[in-house]
């Protein structure tokens, strides 16, 4: 059964609070303002069941994002990133590691099945944990929350912590000239972009709305024709809506009276991998020569839209978080089924 339409005030009293809230957190130099003031704005709504986010926001926001991030590949940058493919192998490898190490925990703190604690704990992303979780008979609505919670958890605490670990600009080698700002071209931009989402979305390219986009502003910015940069207001504005969308996740999830014990095992795990995954990125960052701070947000178990914003925000090194997380994604589709089985016959989550 279908459930029926928000009412049209709903979706004015989120977008007011979020501007609020976002515009409020921002004036007083948060970084990331936009996207945590709609995180808790569109929460505290969620959570009384008041809220409501057109469903066509968060695609759009992500078309954004994949252009304004993609914009910057040019081919010196492309090479730097090239040189860091083995730490980003090994950075992937070890956010798996780690997810499988606090599973146990989750799955005595929850309560819950072992396949169900193993999804909730991978750092691979919201929908594609949930995704995975459905096919291998865990529980999609306590994936869905608890990679929810760990990546709200990871917005709020990361951007306040990197902001005084970083300095502005990064290492300029990841850093590139953009072309100016024009009207014409940047409409060009927003409908080639929208055009291959809608593409990628049909082929079954995961995370098509934010990975097409960036991938045709990679290759028009490698190629030196890419016909206008993206405005750092629209980059606010997809902020905006990926908070709105990520506080819609504080709604019940359909998990009843489970939500408290499952929401404590999340916060508790979340923390524990943050900090192993924190503690990892900068022994990683320093074994390989890379700056710091875009390395631990690069390992970051949190989603990959919110992370590399986070690196834009606080001008880190782009590319290569974009790398880590991009990279990270595909080896979480690779490998996620041979963790599994091989959790299940050591023992760990039987």
């Amino acid at each position: 059964m279908t459930e029926p339409a928000p009412p049209a005030d709903a979706y004015l009293r989120t977008l007011l609070l979020c501007l609020l809230a976002g515009g409020l957190l921002t004036a007083l130099g948060l970084p990331l303002g936009w996207m945590i003031g709609s995180l808790v704005a569109t929460g505290y709504l969620a959570m009384r069941g008041a809220a409501a986010v057109p469903v066509l926001a968060r695609p759009a926001g992500l078309v954004v994002l994949g252009l304004a991030l993609g914009q910057g590949f040019t081919p010196p940058v492309m090479e730097a990133v090239a040189a860091a493919l083995p730490a980003m192998l090994l950075g992937g490898l070890v956010a798996l590691l780690a997810g499988v190490a606090v599973a146990p925990l989750f799955r005595r703190l929850s309560g819950s099945d072992g396949r169900t604690a193993f999804f909730a704990c991978i750092p691979g992303g919201v929908v594609n944990m949930a995704v995975l979780a459905r096919q291998a008979g865990g529980s999609v609505s306590a994936v869905t929350a608890a990679q929810s919670i760990r990546t709200m958890l990871v917005v709020l605490i990361y951007p306040a912590m990197l902001a005084l670990l970083a300095r502005r600009g990064g290492h300029s080698v990841f850093n590139a000239a953009l072309p100016a700002e024009q009207a014409g071209g940047l409409l060009l931009l927003l409908a080639g972009g929208a055009a291959v989402a809608v593409l990628g979305s049909r082929i079954g390219l995961a995370n098509a709305a934010m990975f097409a986009p960036c991938l045709l502003a990679m290759g028009l910015s490698a190629s030196g024709t890419l016909p206008s940069s993206v405005p750092r207001s629209l980059v606010d504005v997809a902020q905006l809506v990926m908070g709105a969308s990520l506080g819609l996740h504080l709604a019940s999830e359909g998990l009843g009276n489970t939500l408290r014990r499952l929401a404590l095992a999340a916060f508790v795990c979340a923390a524990g991998l943050l900090a192993l995954l924190m503690v990892a990125g900068l022994a990683l960052g320093w074994a390989a020569g890379l700056p710091l701070p875009a390395v631990v947000l690069g390992l970051a178990p949190g989603g990959m839209p919110e992370m590399v914003v986070t690196a834009q925000a606080l001008h880190l090194a782009v590319p290569l978080v974009l790398g880590f997380h991009l990279l990270r994604m595909v080896m979480c589709n690779l490998l996620v089924g041979p963790l599994w089985r091989v959790a299940v016959a050591i023992g760990l989550l039987r």
